[in-house]
């Protein structure tokens, strides 16, 4: 077991985390609408929908890599391509993070629980990315693969929780810095854009 790539994607995992998304705005908007509570809640239900994607890249992509490598191989291109795809999509972006909370309607902490969960398992966006991530990342040549794809899919959600529950625990701190600091969304961009094209040259330079 190569310890060293698992401790590589908690740390492309948390740099991702911290990066302005749709899935961490919200989070964010959330807390400071309706309070840590219900914004741990949001967290808790964008996690768990995780849990049916990673099962689906476990099953799916481990069949593929006992049949063929160069199956497997052709995923892993298409991951590396996808990431610079989204690398280049965040460089064309506007770098102003916009935290718009009026009209947000409330909702209970179970409401928004079930509508993270929801959001994340019929996004298809996340079930490429996670197509795209976790092959660069298998980390051991005796672990069947099915259990491998499942102990990174354990750690992305463990350490995105970590994050994504900092965010909605420190939501007033974090939209005021925000909104003090007009730079900090350029900063956070190239963050992302270094990561994405990081995990992309990783992805077509690690073996099998």
């Amino acid at each position: 077991m190569d310890f060293e790539i698992l401790a590589g994607f908690m740390l492309a995992t948390a740099a991702l985390a911290f990066s302005p998304g749709p899935d961490n705005i919200y989070v964010l908007m959330q807390s400071m609408v309706n309070g840590k509570k219900h914004g741990l809640a949001t967290v808790a239900g964008l996690i768990s929908g995780c849990l049916v994607h990673t099962a689906l890249l476990a099953f799916g992509v481990s069949a593929v890599i006992k049949r063929s490598d160069t199956l497997f191989f052709t995923i892993k291109l298409f991951g590396a391509i996808y990431l610079i795809y989204l690398a280049y999509r965040v460089f064309k972006s506007d770098s102003d993070i916009q935290l718009q909370n009026s009209g947000m309607p409330k909702k209970s902490p179970w409401q928004l629980f079930k509508q993270g969960f929801i959001m994340n398992v019929l996004n298809p966006k996340v079930a490429i990315f996670f197509l795209a991530f976790f092959p660069g990342f298998l980390f051991s040549d005796s672990i069947n693969t099915v259990i491998q794809f499942f102990v990174l899919g354990f750690l992305f959600m463990a350490v995105s929780f970590i994050v994504f529950g900092l965010i909605a625990i420190l939501a007033g701190y974090i939209a005021d810095f925000i909104k003090g600091n007009s730079r900090v969304g350029l900063y956070l961009k190239w963050l992302q854009i270094l990561v994405f094209v990081g995990i992309a040259v990783y992805i077509l330079i690690s073996d099998k």
